[in-house]
């Protein structure tokens, strides 16, 4: 008995270790950030965004695409292309290829960057996205919205079944991961809505 109070209490320990980490990479980037979008400046609607497997920014809810731009706000990239930080270069260079204005082409061709902050610029990020253009994430609950055979385990699985904790297929932005019956399928992303 001892032995497990012994375990639960190391593993309480190791989980508020990671809360703890969160709770400072966070307040790490709000201190860099002067608690301000790295990007444009803006105060409201901050959140910690995920660049690359190794980069975050603290962005606010319109350059972290959540919500729309206001006319003019992307001119915003031309200041922000200057920093000094990795991730908010990435996140500029990466906004500043979708947008199709010359400003933006020349700002991005101006950009300096260390070549491997470059390399992770230029790789193209998977985004999975469901039928409706929704960005997924692991974790996510997704509606099936057809009736889906699944190959290999001899059942259907039936328009309108919710799919929890969903995995993420790393180098196929078509296919996710999910249990169904409790069966591990794979679900190709056109047939799912996000919850």
């Amino acid at each position: 008995m001892a032995a497990v109070d012994v375990r639960q209490q190391q593993s309480h320990y190791r989980v508020d270790l990671i809360v703890e980490a969160l709770v400072l990479n966070i307040d790490e980037l709000r201190a860099r950030a002067g608690n301000s979008c790295e990007i444009c400046a803006g105060t409201d609607s901050l959140d910690r965004v995920e660049i690359t497997t190794e980069d975050t920014a603290l962005l606010c809810s319109i350059c972290a695409d959540i919500a729309p731009a206001r006319a003019g706000h992307w001119r915003a990239l031309e200041g922000a292309a200057w920093s000094i930080e990795p991730a908010v270069q990435i996140a500029v260079w990466r906004k500043l290829n979708d947008l199709s204005e010359a400003w933006a082409t020349d700002a991005q061709a101006n950009m300096m960057m260390e070549p491997d902050v470059a390399a992770r610029a230029a790789a193209v990020p998977i985004v999975h996205r469901d039928a409706h253009g929704a960005v997924l994430s692991s974790g996510d609950t997704v509606v099936l919205i057809k009736d889906l055979p699944v190959k290999g385990a001899g059942f259907t699985a039936k328009r309108g079944t919710a799919v929890r904790s969903i995995s993420l297929v790393a180098d196929n932005a078509g296919h996710i991961e999910g249990r169904v019956e409790s069966q591990r399928i794979v679900i190709l992303t056109e047939f799912v809505k996000k919850k």
